[in-house]
Formats: structure tokens, sequence, C-alpha cells
């Protein structure tokens, strides 16, 4: 459906005046500014977060997302916890998060509408209820949204950093601090439209980290997530040069990763989308990242 909107503020960057607009997700209006279906002053824009200004003329044209359509699948999943507004769930290594090129099934949506009943239509026939999403051979929490509403509150709470993601990843390499942060823009690659690199022409992009242990050639570290690029942080640790160990493209593959890169999603903050109610989420490390740590010589406990 196209709409035009006249500007009636100042300094604010276009994705979130049209997010605010239409009541889409961020992501739904990056994509469209994109794809050319956004004009700004009768101009497609250069880029999602271009600013705008008091009086500028925007149209757009979103369309509506169509009717769920991805099957459901007998796929087993752990399911954290669920009510009538969200589902939290373990996803595995080795699942894709939803249906895409090469993947047409057997991910985490063709499992949730075998066994969920309702789930948000926003992302349309290929995504439905999934706010955020973990790479493929990412594991942990991750939350997904029964109807529209607690969608876009969920959204909004990603969007305004208000939910707090948080990973545990083996790099490689010893990293010299204790803790710090990586706040370097990422975009596509110029080389290789599938990965993506620090750039300056970028979107903004902030990991926080801290060490937990150090082993010989090896780091374990706690990230937080303060934005939601992707492969965030399997970039911003390599621009530092302690790449995920295991991670076949911004790495190398390490036998201490047979399947894949050791990254999990250990812990997710959010607020209830209807109650309010501050909700912590927390789920195990997976086989494959228990195994490299015992290797290692880890004694700790990271799932208490």
């Amino acid at each position: 459906m196209k709409e035009r909107f006249t500007s009636d503020k100042d300094n604010l960057r276009l994705d979130v005046f049209l997010a605010e607009k239409t009541d889409k997700t961020r992501s739904a209006v990056a994509k469209a500014i994109e794809e050319g279906r956004v004009l700004l002053n009768g101009k497609a824009p250069s880029k999602t977060g271009v600013k705008i200004s008091l009086g500028d003329v925007v149209e757009v044209d979103i369309p509506d997302p169509r009717p769920i359509s991805a099957k459901a699948q007998d796929i087993p999943i752990d399911i954290l916890y669920e009510d009538n507004d969200i589902v939290v769930v373990n996803k595995p290594q080795g699942m894709v998060t939803h249906p895409a090129s090469g993947s047409p099934d057997g991910t985490l949506v063709n499992a949730l509408l075998y066994r969920v009943s309702d789930l948000s239509g926003i992302n349309g026939e290929i995504r439905p209820g999934i706010v955020h999403r973990l790479d493929k051979d990412t594991s942990g929490v991750l939350v997904v949204a029964k109807n529209d509403a607690a969608h876009l509150a969920l959204s909004k709470q990603i969007s305004t950093k208000k939910a707090l993601r948080y990973y545990y990843a083996l790099v490689v390499g010893n990293i010299a601090e204790d803790e710090g942060k990586i706040e370097k823009s990422i975009a596509r690659s110029k080389k290789d439209r599938k990965q993506m690199a620090v750039s300056e022409e970028g979107r903004n992009a902030l990991t926080l980290y801290k060490v937990i242990e150090r082993f010989k050639g090896y780091t374990l570290v706690e990230c937080e997530l303060r934005t939601g690029r992707t492969h965030q942080i399997r970039v911003h640790m390599k621009s530092i040069g302690h790449p995920v160990v295991g991670d076949p493209v911004y790495g190398k593959a390490s036998p201490l990763a047979p399947f894949g890169q050791l990254l999990h999603a250990h812990k997710l903050v959010l607020y209830h989308p209807v109650s309010g109610q501050q909700m912590t989420f927390t789920a195990p490390v997976n086989e494959a990242f228990a195994s490299a740590l015992s290797k290692l010589g880890f004694s700790g406990d990271l799932n208490k």
C-alpha cells in the first residue's frame, strides 16, 4: 500500500520516522528503502539511516504481508516458555531460523508452526513470529511473537536497546583487556555480498565484551549486543583479531568446533509485551560448546 507523509520532526532517522508512521518493523522499513520503494522528496535515499528534516515529504510502498504459508513440520524444539503472546525457545546449533534460499524447510519456523497455534504475521509467510534471528550455527535463546501487537512491542524493545541479549563466545587468541567495547559500523561486504564487514558506510554497531577465562590460544568471553546487525559479534571479534572459534566465514574451521562457530545466545532479558513484567530467560550451552570447553580444561559453570 502506497502512503505519503510530511515530516513533522527534524533531524530524525528516516527508518525510525517510517516505523512510527506505518507501524511496520524497522527491518521491514529498511528492506523497503534498500529495494527502492521509499522516496524522500522525490528521490531514493542512499541509506536507511539518512536524517530527515521538518517538512520533508516521504513516499513509501510497503506491501501488506502475505498469508503465512510455510508448512508445519513435526521437528523437536526446546520451548523454554510460552503464553498467549510470546514463545521463547532454545534454538539448536545447525538449525536455520526461517526458510530461505537453500533452506526451504526444516527450520525453526517450520517447527513452530507445528507446535504453536498462532504466530504474528508481520514478517509474512517466510518469517512468521520472528522478531530477531540467530545464525544457523549459533544456538541459544530466541523470542517469538504470537501476535502482531507483541511483535511490534518486542521489536521496539530491541531497537531501543531496552531488551538485553548476552552471548558466550570462544574466540581465537588471548584478549589482553578484561573487558571492552567494539563500536564499529557494519555493512555488506563489497567483496562478497553474502558477508558483512566493518565499514564507515555501514550502520552503527556496538558490542560489549568481558573475559570469563583465558586458555592457551583461546579466550572465553561474554558479549552483550547493544545493536543487532547481521553477524555482528562474528564481524566485531574478527575486527579486533580474535575471530570466533570454528567460524568458517570470518575465521577458519577448527577441530574444537566440528559443527560451526562456538557462539551461544545464553541470556535474554525483556519486558513482557502485555504485562510489562521484566523477564529473564537463559539456555545452557550446546554439547559442542561444552565439549570444547572441557577439552581446554574449563572448570566453571556457564549454566548457573
